[in-house]
């Protein structure tokens, strides 16, 4: 990467070296990084990603609440079932007509 620019990972975790990226942003030759994934998750408390001026670690999952998780699974078998009886309600095609 060109001296000065900030990383940002939002695919997998192992894409990035983390002791590398650590020393890279400490010595000067990144500006920063924002990651969303990390290669080990959750973050451990002694990661060598804490603390590190520049580097910003968060959750893809920090907007999930246990209710939003819970909704989503009755929301997914409500349409698996609507679409097993032929009418689903999130189709990406049209439906048929029965032959």
């Amino acid at each position: 990467m060109k001296p000065g620019a900030r990383l940002i990972n939002t695919a997998r975790g192992p894409l990035v070296d983390e002791a590398a990226l650590v020393e890279a942003v400490r010595s000067g030759r990144l500006a920063g990084a924002a990651l969303d994934v990390v290669d080990v998750e959750p973050l451990p408390a002694d990661s060598i990603l804490r603390g590190v001026a520049g580097i910003t670690v968060y959750s893809r999952m920090a907007g999930q609440t246990a209710e939003a998780r819970l909704a989503a699974g009755v929301e997914g078998a409500k349409e698996l079932v609507a679409a097993l009886d032929g009418r689903p309600a999130h189709s990406l095609t049209e439906p048929k007509e029965p032959a």
